[in-house]
């Protein structure tokens, strides 16, 4: 059967629309997450997204990829709901990358609220089953009293530079030619300058001189992962690769040039005609694509100066 999610956060910007203030509108959110009557009243005048087996429905006009804005929906068989609504269920790596940039956050918060509801559905201190509200912000165990609400995990992804040049590496499931920033979980008590200068050593052992913030973006691959984006300088005379090769099949520097012939190419157009791959480099939705394109503009930068 259809999994229907109910996207709060759909209706809170809805209901918000004509309410500029950015105050308000976080009132609101927090309220449909706390009170229940709030939140079935909103569902009455609300928006979909619809999910099978933590798959989102898209439909496909043109050559753009849609979400489709249902007021209602019940309990219908997935071939049904993939016949009436002219669509398909898919995987959500797919859909992040093809519907529209409003919606891509909202289809990764949906599929982490309903995986983590799937995996917390007993209480881990009495084994009894627990509740969720209607928002489906928590659960409560009323055995216990215990409420548990949703997680994530922190995960650094690094861009490792020398000055000239970036790093960038591959694991063996990644597609064929795709390379990208290095990227780990933060250890229980570390901080994320901590996690990021471990993770460089570990897997590339290079050491990390100077670190600065960029940006974050959830994640939910594997799970919901808090993505914390950072720039990392090596020294340049200190910077031979040393893999390792049981989390990565490959590390290499990228020059400016490569780099940006990378960032044109597609994944279909990398395949060359004696079977190998020209690197490419993850879409612009993923804050990887984020930190090699602030590199890029960096390097520009540098050198439009010295000219």
């Amino acid at each position: 059967m259809a999994a229907i999610c109910q996207a709060a956060y759909r209706r809170a910007a809805l209901f918000c629309r004509s309410h500029s203030n950015y105050v308000r509108k976080m009132r609101y959110l927090n309220e449909l997450k706390e009170d229940d009557s709030l939140c079935r009243q909103a569902q009455t005048s609300g928006t979909f997204y619809l999910f099978h087996n933590l798959s989102p429905f898209l439909q496909k006009d043109g050559k753009k990829y849609l979400i489709p804005q249902l007021s209602a929906a019940g309990a219908l068989e997935r071939s049904v709901i993939e016949a009436e609504l002219k669509g398909s269920f898919t995987d959500l790596r797919r859909a992040l990358f093809v519907v529209d940039e409003k919606d891509s956050p909202l289809l990764a918060s949906a599929q982490a609220l309903l995986r983590w509801h799937d995996s917390h559905q007993y209480c881990s201190k009495t084994g009894q089953p627990t509740q969720k509200n209607v928002a489906g912000s928590k659960r409560v165990c009323h055995a216990s009293g215990v409420t548990y609400y949703p997680q994530m995990s922190p995960v650094v992804i690094i861009l490792v530079s020398d000055g000239s040049h970036c790093l960038l590496a591959r694991q063996p499931s990644f597609p064929q030619g795709m390379y990208t920033a290095l990227s780990g979980f933060c250890d229980m008590g570390e901080a994320v300058e901590e996690a990021a200068r471990r993770e460089v050593a570990e897997e590339v052992g290079l050491e990390v001189e100077s670190l600065w913030y960029s940006a974050s973006q959830h994640w939910p691959f594997p799970s919901s992962c808090l993505m914390i984006a950072c720039h990392a300088l090596v020294r340049g005379q200190q910077s031979e690769i040393s893999t390792n090769s049981l989390e990565l099949e490959d590390a290499r520097w990228f020059g400016l040039e490569e780099i940006m012939e990378g960032l044109k190419r597609e994944p279909k157009s990398a395949k060359q005609d004696d079977g190998s791959f020209l690197p490419w480099f993850p879409p612009k939705q993923a804050i990887a694509h984020q930190l090699i394109n602030e590199w890029v503009h960096q390097q520009t930068s540098r050198l439009t100066q010295v000219q």
